[in-house]
């Protein structure tokens, strides 16, 4: 280097060495780009005929290594090999799996309870491009069936929906689906793989939001979808062209938060079940949403496919006198903090028909099993005496 100039040495400084030992953490490849020692290498990796990196957008180690990780814990016992790709947030995951699977003139099946971002999707996106949507409750297998056409491609459906916390019948749904030669999708975002693994039960795909639970710190953004090897390299085709893909900063948040997120999951379920079980019958609530009451509609279902003893860390509760009801309760918390998002640390509330479901009007909120007082309480690391107090002072003067 001594016979090149100070730009050219400034801008070609020695490379590091590979060290013989390797990391404990997952080193973070925060490159954009990636050279050769050929022309021909660059072409090849880049054709898909050798395995390498060229571009990050393209694909990236510490994102590859992200997604590998959370195939690992979904596929545990799943025949046959599971993969993943990551995305830049859950919407983009759901969005481009959805895109690949759907042309023109097809027809997707979805629960009626779903995501607000997944509603608008469907409802109001994917109409202008000819592919149409029948929700219905999924709960209802013979409404399932009945909604199913020719034209079906995509049956859709979310493990816990957001935030009626209904439990899909994941088994019989991907009967119906495979019977009338389409797939079955699932966003398992509210159960995270600590819950359900949705690809044991017969689901072809599972998609994530990793900002909530995989991530778990409320401080990256991302998504992920899972599942067989040949269905995962169509998704990432369309990543590739889409652009959605995952920031390596983003991916190692997301690999450090996996570490974690038994852990993590085991507590807040424990405290949302003792948050539901304490707010149950309060008289400032129409309901309580949880699938570990036993009276939940979903309850019996909710053990056959859950984890023991895990049944999320989400409580919906319908606070009685509507919209204006429901959110003074949000604003006379002081531990719970609103906030959107959810699966924190921190506990954080969400006035369900004013954010993460201000697309649907109030007649989708009640097909969905939503009132304008529905309020979503998403528990963090708190203790549970804690948050009870606090939720009760709040609803200590909403009741009518």
């Amino acid at each position: 280097m001594t016979d090149y100039g100070e730009h050219t040495r400034a801008a070609h400084p020695p490379l590091p060495a590979t060290p013989r030992q390797r990391p404990i953490g997952l080193p973070v490849y925060r490159s954009a780009v990636f050279g050769f020692d050929t022309a021909q290498e660059y072409a090849d990796v880049l054709g898909d005929r050798t395995p390498g990196y060229v571009y990050s957008r393209i694909d990236n180690p510490t994102v590859d290594a992200f997604a590998a990780a959370v195939a690992a814990l979904e596929g545990r016992a799943v025949d046959g090999e599971v993969v993943g790709q990551a995305f830049a947030s859950g919407m983009a995951a759901i969005s481009t799996v959805l895109l690949t699977f759907l042309e023109a003139g097809a027809h997707v099946v979805a629960s009626r309870e779903l995501y607000g971002g997944t509603y608008s999707l469907l409802e109001r996106v994917l109409p202008r491009y000819g592919v149409s949507t029948t929700f219905v409750d999924v709960a209802d297998l013979d409404a399932v069936r009945a909604a199913v056409t020719p034209a079906t491609r995509v049956v859709w459906a979310e493990t816990m929906a957001n935030p009626t916390l209904t439990v899909a019948d994941l088994p019989s749904l991907a009967a119906i689906a495979h019977d009338a030669g389409a797939l079955l999708g699932v966003d398992s975002t509210f159960a995270s793989p600590a819950v359900c693994r949705p690809l044991e039960h017969g689901v072809d795909i599972v998609v994530h939001s990793a900002t909530k639970y995989i991530g778990g710190h409320s401080d990256a953004t991302g998504g992920v979808a899972v599942g067989a090897p040949a269905m995962l390299a169509k998704v990432r085709e369309l990543r590739i062209d889409l652009g959605g893909s995952m920031a390596p900063d983003e991916a190692f948040l997301m690999h450090r938060g996996l570490a974690t997120l038994p852990l993590r999951v085991t507590r807040s379920s424990q405290t949302s079940l003792a948050v539901a079980a304490a707010l149950e019958g309060h008289p400032a609530l129409d309901r309580v949403h949880h699938p570990g009451l036993t009276s939940h509609r979903d309850h019996g279902l909710a053990t056959k496919l859950f984890d023991p003893g895990r049944f999320g860390g989400i409580v919906t509760v319908d606070v009685r006198g509507g919209r204006e009801a429901g959110l003074a309760f949000c604003n006379r918390l002081r531990l719970a903090e609103n906030a959107t998002s959810l699966a924190g640390t921190h506990t954080v509330v969400s006035h369900v028909a004013s954010t993460t479901h201000r697309q649907l009007d109030d007649a989708a909120l009640a097909a969905g099993g939503l009132t304008g007082g529905s309020v979503r309480i998403a528990i963090g690391l708190e203790d549970a005496e804690d948050l009870i107090a606090d939720i009760t002072q709040a609803l200590g003067t909403t009741s009518s």
